[in-house]
């Protein structure tokens, strides 16, 4: 019994972990799927609308059904936090970043979006969800991190330098029409247009994970609230659509590699993953929810550069390099201070059951017999454990 509660609490501990790295899995394959779309032609502004569609079809049923019992009731300030919401991340960051995607590539477009944890600590702490004390190591660990990450995100977009080959990629199988990027100088895209459009729509994506954890106090209904994010983010897209696509014919969509990317995009990318990132960013917050983006640029360089036959610079390279450290440091930061915030609780625990230098703590909890209770009468058994707190000299 006891070794069957080590492995559940070990499994429930980890759930948060596996969760993101499996959303990362997930990311990546829609990058190499969408990239190839959007080569064949497809309108990024189409893709966020069918996107957006399947999302919602997934979603709504579950909603429907399983939350029709716990679903808060929607007030006005509510609902245009959600319309927001919808306008942040379908909308904005999305066709930002299909924009980035189809100038760049799927990996600089991964790398580029390293810099999410770095904007949503800045963010967190402009609106006060984080503390900053500039004393303390941590803080400035965090500060020194954020500043990195910004500056490998420059070396990106403004520094490109000598081709790296990978094992012979070149010589990969990839998929038939796929003409790959970058291949001789007057086909290279306007890489620093591309990359400009990438960092908005992170901005994006971050004011989106703020937003979210803000709305997330006041209605827990996840599956709910994804499936209205989906269905406002699609009827915002359309109208969108409209106004850039004056050509009817790109709505066209068969049993193609269009219907997959929207499909696998709207599934897993959209309706799974805000799901998914709002439970987890519930009991982690947002910092960590974002900490995962890494392993999805890892995931996409070796797929990009084995199946899509990506070249990866020097400048690339480098700037991924410089991001993760400015990551990782800003996370550990983070776990610094989590680990002071779960020390200060206790003590501050201890600090109020104290009595006159011994504490009394109950930890195992009343058992009473239902006919003495009946007599007015609990016959209880408590397990009392002493602590003596020596008194500050």
């Amino acid at each position: 019994m006891e070794g069957d509660k080590c492995c559940s609490s070990f499994f429930q501990r980890c759930k948060p972990y596996i969760a993101m790295i499996s959303l990362q899995f997930g990311f990546a394959g829609m990058n190499i799927i969408t990239k190839v779309s959007l080569n064949r032609g497809m309108s990024h502004y189409v893709l966020v609308v069918y996107r957006h569609a399947f999302a919602t079809a997934a979603i709504a049923p579950f909603a429907i059904v399983l939350e029709r019992k716990i679903r808060p009731r929607i007030t006005f300030l509510m609902f245009m936090q959600m319309f927001v919401l919808g306008l942040l991340g379908p909308v904005i960051d999305q066709n930002l970043y299909y924009a980035g995607l189809k100038f760049t590539s799927p990996t600089y477009s991964c790398a580029i979006s390293n810099v999410l944890p770095a904007m949503t600590f800045v963010m967190a702490v402009i609106f006060r969800m984080e503390k900053l004390d500039i004393k303390k190591l941590r803080c400035q660990v965090k500060v020194i991190g954020t500043i990195i990450t910004v500056a490998g995100a420059m070396v990106m977009t403004l520094y490109k330098g000598q081709v790296i080959n990978i094992l012979g990629s070149q010589y990969m199988h990839h998929p038939r029409n796929y003409v790959p990027e970058n291949t001789t100088d007057s086909g290279e895209k306007d890489w620093f247009k591309g990359s400009v459009f990438l960092i908005i729509a992170t901005f994006a994506w971050a004011s989106f994970f703020i937003l979210q954890a803000v709305t997330l106090k006041q209605y827990s209904a996840q599956l709910s609230l994804t499936a209205i994010v989906c269905f406002l983010g699609t009827l915002q897209s359309i109208a969108v659509t409209y106004v850039m696509e004056h050509n009817p014919n790109v709505w066209n969509i068969g049993w193609d590699m269009n219907l997959l990317a929207a499909a696998y995009a709207g599934i897993i990318s959209s309706g799974l993953t805000y799901y998914v990132q709002g439970v987890v960013m519930q009991k982690k917050g947002p910092v960590f929810v974002t900490a995962f983006s890494p392993l999805m640029m890892i995931i996409v360089a070796i797929m990009g550069t084995f199946i899509l036959a990506e070249k990866l610079y020097i400048g690339g390279v480098i700037g991924a390099i410089l991001i993760v450290i400015g990551l990782y440091s800003v996370l550990w930061g983070k776990n610094k201070e989590n680990k002071e915030i779960e020390e200060e609780t206790i003590i501050e625990e201890i600090k109020c059951c104290r009595e006159n230098g011994v504490m009394e703590t109950v930890i195992e909890g009343v058992e009473t017999n239902d006919i003495e209770m009946q007599n007015g009468e609990a016959n209880s058994k408590v397990l009392r454990v002493t602590i003596i707190s020596v008194p500050k000299v």
